[in-house]
């Protein structure tokens, strides 16, 4: 995955003009970053915590989301298209028609080699201060996730095995990140694929 950063200032009316040409724009401390297309493990990662996540958080607790969808931090100028986001319950009133406008409670950003520095650096920066309450930095490579919280027991922990879903302090949930980074899953047997022809 590609990224291509411009320093030179760029207004966000500017990125609305743009084509429609598939790329992920964002908006972060006066620059515009727009990364390419994601790779294929990057998807199926990324749908495999779609799945996990709507599992244990929307029956009850709030809406989860995927990318490409726009969160912006009102009053700041910033503006980013997370891989996933969740929105609980009580934040419900920031989820608008087209964007959500406000802090997500949970913020998941899946590594790629042109985006690590980025998701590691600024973008923790941003979401810390912003009230982003739990940010996860998915890490395909390790097969590792690294979550780190900003409000209640703020900390940083990272998972193997079995990722914690948790609201604040109850944990609500697990994930299964030997299934979630499964390379195994992400290859398609040649005989199961002709059995279903």
């Amino acid at each position: 995955m590609s990224t291509m950063q411009t320093t030179a200032p760029t207004t966000w009316e500017d990125v609305l003009r743009m084509p429609d040409d598939g790329n992920r724009y964002e908006f972060i401390g006066g620059r515009l970053y727009v990364t390419a297309a994601c790779a294929t493990r990057h998807q199926r990662i990324s749908s495999r915590l779609l799945h996990a996540l709507m599992g244990i958080l929307e029956p009850v607790y709030g809406e989860v989301f995927f990318a490409q969808l726009l969160v912006e931090f009102p009053g700041t100028g910033d503006r980013v298209q997370p891989d996933l986001l969740f929105v609980s319950n009580e934040r419900r009133g920031i989820i608008g028609e087209t964007q959500v406008t406000g802090a997500p409670d949970l913020v998941v950003e899946i590594l790629s080699p042109s985006t690590a520095h980025r998701d590691r650096g600024i973008k923790l920066d941003l979401y810390a201060r912003r009230g982003v309450r739990e940010y996860w930095i998915v890490d395909p490579v390790e097969d590792v996730v690294d979550v780190w919280r900003f409000e209640q027991q703020p900390g940083h922990e990272r998972f193997t095995g079995e990722l914690p879903v948790c609201l604040g302090t109850p944990q609500v949930g697990t994930i299964d990140l030997d299934e979630v980074f499964s390379r195994h899953l992400d290859v398609w047997d040649d005989s199961s694929r002709a059995g279903a022809e």
